[in-house]
């Protein structure tokens, strides 16, 4: 076979998102695109898709968004290439059969109806009159949107190939990308048995074969393969292509019509990881051998919602594979390792459903430089290299794929793959019975005196109490937290103060200081928040959250040149975090050095605690008074102890320890944001309520003339805001809905519980239309909150809600 010499954009995998990849690079005017496929189109995973078009059920914006474009893209495609989608758009039905998910639903519902999506919660009654086979005894409410419905997943793709080819776009079949060329940190193009292929940007659309195909290019995807069953029957009365698909989670079950009898999709609670070793080469529209005796009393479940499908006669019970990510979020987005190699593999168990809208979004990425949607939640370098060790992934699968139906509680913690990375303080921490959850892999605290019972409710927790202690102890006294789990570098070199004033929109280069500022980039959007702190003329010390971990080492690395002396180190396991927070901090603090410690507000310095030295940052991330204190990992519990020992001799009831929980209530109170929650790569830094952290002053920094001219077009419109729910038992979680004198105008990204305000507390991103959005349009309407369908009232502010002056961190 004869191969084009070179290409602008080699994408690797032909099946729905391949596809969707190539059609849409054209579309946008890449050209010079081509497709390789090692067997046939569809020959992976996507021929034996269920092909669920289903807009309802996800609390993030960028899902639904993604959900919303291809559902449309699939609507109108056939017109464009003359190949028929198989769309039917006979609606669809959500079933709730447990008061925990009718709260979820109703949650995401409101949500969902935000953004766009025409969904109804119906009575029990019509859901049997929508799907009259269906039992409803058991039903509380189904949620329907009329417009959803289910597509023929080898049409999709055959569809998007031809408006591909269309377009200009050359797929070629039949042949295998081997390996992966490259100069330095760059990929420079693709190895096939045909020869090799010169391009400036690979995308891996290899689906569950993207892990080992990455591995070859020094990229880490760690996906796994999962064994996914569906049953269909023989035909059924009553049964028509017009029948709506439903959805019975509680069941573990899926229902859509197939050829006159019905499919019945099951998501069992415990998976079954395939081929953890290697994905095999010539594996091409392959099945799997079915595990009756495992999966049976998942589908005696699921077929008594539809009891006719149990003396209806079984046509196929078929088993094939779908590849899963370690927290059921695609791998989306150019890799950390490798310049211009990007990759959209991992879509458990949605790649029809989202493969237009992954495709667009991607094909934007390449073509304009940077993403156009919010990616910090599947962006490939959230994840970490050791999560796609063999150990790994056999044991998190087993349970990521069990997700996909169960109920989604606030406080729900994943229990496989855990205990992978360990705080220098893990041990000592243990007597205080912390309840720990997995962050980015380290064991952290969340709360302690943990009874050894989580109940898994909407309400307030059973440990509501201690939560709030410990809150009520950084506010009124002194609190321990071990944040080790952060991310931190040290950046170093004569042009190191240089290259973090280009990255840095605010003034980094103050010795002794802590500067909190964003990363941006050219369209003065966030990159990243973090602090810099200059220890020296040539040494920098840089901290992020430990999502934004790769993402923040991957900028360092690229922007420092090889032709500068300037030069990153990873010190995150190096170093301990130990946070010592509240107003009576200085207090032991000072006793455990043994000396006054006079630190003003952002300053730093070296310390001495018994035998060792730490670095001591006045900083706070909780609103009070309070110290980060770096100690390098041998030493950390020495420090410890002597901190401990210290708040006995000065507190009265010694020094408290406070998890993650209390860290997430406090900075809520306070509004401070946390990158990826309630900030992202799509905000304006303006809107975002940072601009006091921007140096426009500056001469350069990266994104400095977006910000400029965003600042040039008048008041803002849109703005992060806090909003106080004012009745105290109402709680806020993400995506509750934000109305002004009724009308919609934002939802709630990120809260918390305020301990100290006495209510659910947020962070909303809430626009005017075409008003200035300021304090006094906040405080000229009725602002109320949806929460599980009821509506609460509500107030908003653009300062702090607490401590709006900044007095207490101060002191």
């Amino acid at each position: 076979m004869k191969l084009p010499e070179r290409a602008r954009v080699v994408v690797v995998g032909g099946g729905v998102i391949g596809t969707s990849v190539a059609y849409h690079l054209a579309k946008m005017g890449v050209s010079d695109v081509l497709l390789l496929e090692r067997d046939r189109l569809t020959a992976g995973t996507t021929w034996h898709a269920a092909g669920l078009i289903v807009t309802f059920g996800s609390l993030s914006e960028t899902s639904t968004r993604l959900r919303q474009y291809t559902r449309d893209l699939y609507a109108g495609l056939e017109a464009e290439t003359g190949l028929s989608t198989g769309l039917r758009q006979c609606g669809f039905i959500e079933l709730a059969a447990d008061e925990g998910r009718l709260e979820e639903y109703r949650r995401v519902a409101a949500f969902n109806r935000h953004l766009g999506v025409d969904v109804h919660e119906i009575s029990p009654a019509e859901v049997r009159d929508l799907f009259p086979l269906a039992r409803t005894d058991d039903v509380l409410a189904g949620f329907y949107v009329a417009e959803d419905g289910r597509a023929n997943p080898v049409d999709v793709t055959m569809s998007l190939a031809k408006g591909a080819r269309l377009r200009g776009v050359e797929i070629l079949e039949g042949v295998p990308v081997t390996g992966t060329l490259r100069r330095g940190d760059t990929v420079t193009g693709v190895r096939t048995p045909f020869g090799d292929v010169e391009a400036e940007v690979v995308v891996n659309c290899a689906g569950m074969w993207a892990r080992q195909l990455g591995e070859e290019a020094g990229v880490s995807i760690p996906l796994q393969a999962a064994e996914h069953y569906y049953l269909i029957t023989e035909p059924i009365d009553g049964v028509s292509a017009d029948l709506p698909v439903l959805e019975d989670p509680g069941a573990y079950g899926y229902f859509r019509e197939e050829t006159g009898g019905l499919m019945v999709g099951l998501f069992e609670g415990a998976a079954a990881p395939w081929s953890v070793e290697r994905v095999p080469d010539g594996f091409s529209f392959g099945t799997l051998p079915p595990d009756w005796d495992r999966m049976a009393p998942y589908l005696e479940a699921a077929m008594a919602r539809i009891p006719v499908t149990a003396t209806a006669g079984v046509r196929t019970f078929f088993c094939g594979p779908e590849s899963f990510t370690p927290d059921l979020a695609p791998i989306f987005g150019e890799s950390p390792e490798l310049r211009n190699y990007f990759v959209a593999a991992g879509m458990n168990s949605i790649g029809i459903l989202t493969g237009g809208g992954i495709g667009r979004a991607l094909a934007a990425w390449i073509a304009e430089g940077r993403p156009d949607v919010d990616v910090t939640g599947m962006h490939i370098d959230r994840l970490q290299p050791y999560q796609r060790n063999r150990d790994y992934r056999a044991a998190r699968t087993v349970e990521a794929l069990g997700q996909v139906y169960a109920a989604h509680y606030p406080n729900k913690a994943l229990t496989s793959a855990r205990d992978a990375r360990r705080s220098p303080l893990h041990d000592r921490l243990e007597p205080l019975r912390p309840y720990r959850r997995d962050v980015s892999g380290w064991e952290m605290p969340d709360f302690y005196d943990f009874s050894g019972n989580v109940a898994l409710s909407w309400g307030k927790p059973d440990w509501f109490g201690t939560w709030a202690a410990e809150h009520r102890a950084a506010r009124e006294d002194a609190i321990l937290m071990d944040m080790s789990f952060m991310a931190k570098f040290l950046v170093q070199g004569r042009e190191a103060g240089a290259a973090l004033e280009e990255l840095s929109a605010n003034r980094v280069c103050n010795p002794g200081r802590v500067t909190y500022t964003q990363w941006l980039n050219e369209g003065g959007t966030i990159e990243a928040d973090l602090t810099v702190t200059q220890l020296d003329e040539d040494r920098f010390w840089v901290v992020a959250s430990d999502t934004a971990h790769r993402h923040v080492l991957t900028r360092l690395r690229r922007h420092l040149a090889p032709q500068r002396h300037a030069f990153v180190t990873d010190v995150t396991s190096g170093w301990a975090q130990i946070n010592l927070q509240g107003p009576r901090s200085r207090a032991v603090l000072s006793a455990a050095a043994g000396a006054e410690i006079t630190l003003p507000f952002r300053g730093a310095a070296e310390i001495e605690i018994g035998y060792a030295r730490a670095l001591c940052l006045r900083i706070t991330y909780v609103g009070e008074l309070g110290y980060e204190l770096y100690v390098p990992a041998d030493q950390a519990v020495h420090v410890y102890d002597r901190l401990v020992a210290a708040g006995a001799r000065t507190l009265e009831h010694g020094l408290r320890h406070a998890g993650l929980k209390a860290l997430a209530s406090l900075r809520m109170e306070k509004g401070y944001r946390d990158y990826g929650h309630d900030i992202d790569n799509t905000d304006d830094v303006l809107e975002a309520g940072l601009g006091f952290a921007v140096a426009l002053d500056k001469e350069h920094f990266i994104g400095r003339e977006a910000v400029l001219a965003r600042r040039a077009r008048g008041p803002l419109t849109r703005r992060l805001v806090q909003v106080l729910v004012t009745d105290p038992k109402a709680l806020m979680f993400h995506g509750e809905v934000v109305r002004r004198d009724g009308r919609d105008v934002g939802y709630v990204r990120a809260a918390s519980y305020g301990h100290t305000l006495g209510g659910a507390v947020g962070l909303a991103m809430l626009d005017a239309g075409a008003d200035p959005l300021d304090q006094a349009w906040l405080d000229a309407g009725e602002l109320t909150v949806e929460i599980a369908g009821a509506t609460y009232p509500a107030r908003a502010s653009l300062r702090p809600l607490y401590d709006p002056t900044g007095e207490r961190v101060r002191l």
